[in-house]
């Protein structure tokens, strides 16, 4: 019988059917994973808890669109690359060099993205060069050895380095002339990506600068819970600390696998890279701030503060 960790029975929840799949598929749960045979699955919200790369990980599945990071597997003698997207949206995939990879952004088979991730990572160890598979589920992939999750697989204390790029050449080994096939999925997620950076700078952790055409954002995946997290951004808001600096503004937030993801506006103007210190900085009072909260209760300023940003909730989809 196979380990489930105590991340996912705390976890799991139930759903309600107009309320969005907490697999990330951006349907309703009616007609997601609640569709089948008219019963509801149990759904796993915080499928990465007890990771440390659990905010890299919501990142690269949600809204990174071209990058790759090394997975800290326990055991194993092939190296595995997590990959935002794949050819065709293959779950998994070995090149004929023999460079495994798993992929993130696919639409899962269970309840729980862990589960189906620890699979395609079994597959991706075993499978031969040119090998990819489409999908993952207990009828294709072995699990009579398989670990039940993710967290079984990979090391919790270590952290994700994605590396990321400006489009999708390295689905192909250097002087490999891809399928017409591939050629052809290759062109549109190329077509696709929008132009993302990540933010590297002391004391941040999973925050990407993006361009959606429009407008620039900067998206922080924060692992607090959202009622900590919601009134240490009210206690910054009401002290006019909330923006990263005059060129932006608090935009609201959004939930993405068990987590928040707070956004702002800014200038499309800077580059990328001026917005480390700004970045650097709000991340130093936030911090502050959710320390704060412990000796010191929120005053009716800072209640009508966190009230007004409960309800931003924005859009990515």
């Amino acid at each position: 019988m196979t380990k489930r960790t105590s991340d996912q029975s705390a976890a799991e929840a139930p759903v309600g059917k107009r309320q969005p799949c907490p697999c990330g598929s951006g349907k309703r749960y009616k007609a997601c994973h609640g569709a089948e045979s008219g019963s509801r699955q149990p759904i796993v919200t915080r499928p990465f808890g007890g990771l440390a790369a659990e905010g890299e990980l919501v990142a690269l599945r949600e809204f990174v669109p071209s990058a790759t990071a090394e997975l800290p597997l326990r055991t194993g003698d092939r190296s595995i690359l997590l990959a935002t997207v794949l050819p065709m949206a293959a779950a998994a995939m070995v090149r004929n060099d023999g460079q495994a990879f798993v992929g993130l952004q696919v639409q899962t088979k269970s309840g729980d993205i862990s589960s189906d991730l620890a699979r395609a990572v079994e597959w991706a160890q075993q499978a031969e060069p040119g090998q990819s598979l489409p999908a993952v589920g207990p009828e294709n992939v072995p699990t009579s050895v398989a670990p039940n999750r993710l967290q079984d697989l990979m090391d919790p204390q270590e952290q994700l380095s994605p590396q990321l790029y400006d489009d999708f050449s390295w689905w192909m080994p250097e002087d490999t002339e891809p399928s017409r096939e591939v050629q052809l999925s290759l062109e549109r997620a190329n077509a696709a990506i929008t132009p993302t950076q990540r933010i590297d700078a002391e004391g941040v952790c999973s925050a990407y600068w993006v361009d959606t055409g429009t407008k620039a954002h900067l998206r922080w995946v924060r692992s607090e819970s959202e009622d900590r997290l919601i009134a240490a951004l009210a206690r910054l808001s009401a002290r006019g600390e909330l923006a990263l600096d005059e060129d932006s503004r608090y935009a609201g937030s959004f939930r993405a696998h068990g987590l928040i993801v707070p956004v702002w506006d800014l200038d499309r103007e800077k580059h990328a890279s001026e917005w480390r210190e700004p970045a650097r900085a709000l991340g130093q009072r936030l911090e502050e701030a959710l320390s704060s909260l412990d000796d010191e209760p929120l005053t009716s300023t800072e209640r009508r503060a966190r009230e007004g940003l409960r309800g931003r909730q924005v859009t990515i989809r």
